[in-house]
């Protein structure tokens, strides 16, 4: 685990086994053979994207398959290693599959919960040029995360450009989107989830 502090909040990154990634693509491409599963586990009407698919996560797989585990025993080490507490509950409210392709995007927003998270299952080989091809940064098909506002020595944002395999770990409250990429047939898929820990150790995170 790696818990960087760009800003205020800690953000933890990981790497998220190669059997879970491949758990959860299976799960997902069963779903979408499915006319009935599309429609029972639609959960785009309930979150911010911009997409194609999004899909909420049976809460059997997500104990069955191992997400539970993984999701626990890293919130467990991210909290302890940012702020020296040790949490006994995280317990997912809800977790999703997003599916994403060209020119589609996720708009400034946050989640509920006390804890969220993302990780990458599939990536554009590439995100595509920007328009004005003398930028020197390509933000396409980025998540950026932001916090506050820009003051010396306190940047306002994180750029992440997805990679298959990592895992970010965030506070709810922090404000993220994510940019459209440039690439006809390729897909960009992802899972969430949102979380809470223990309510004293939440709300005593921060005060003196």
């Amino acid at each position: 685990m790696k818990v960087i502090r760009p800003f205020g909040p800690t953000i933890a990154k990981v790497s998220i086994p190669e059997d879970l990634i491949h758990q959860l693509n299976n799960y997902l491409d069963q779903i979408i053979l499915s006319e009935e599963k599309i429609k029972s586990q639609d959960h785009g009407e309930k979150l911010a994207g911009n997409v194609s698919q999004e899909f909420k996560l049976e809460k059997g797989f997500i104990s069955k398959s191992g997400l539970e585990k993984f999701i626990h025993a890293n919130a467990k080490e991210w909290i302890k290693q940012a702020v020296n507490k040790e949490i006994n509950k995280c317990e997912i409210i809800n977790s999703w599959i997003v599916r994403q392709f060209e020119n589609e995007y996720n708009p400034l927003h946050s989640h509920s919960g006390h804890i969220s998270g993302v990780g990458y299952l599939k990536v554009p080989e590439n995100n595509g040029e920007t328009i004005q091809k003398n930028k020197k940064e390509n933000f396409n098909g980025h998540l950026q995360l932001i916090h506050g506002s820009k003051m010396f020595l306190s940047p306002v944002m994180l750029n992440i450009e997805p990679k298959v395999g990592d895992f970010y770990f965030f506070p709810n409250y922090l404000m993220h989107c994510v940019y459209p990429f440039k690439n006809k047939n390729s897909e960009r898929r992802s899972f969430s989830f949102n979380g809470l820990i223990d309510h004293e150790i939440y709300g005593s995170i921060g005060k003196t």
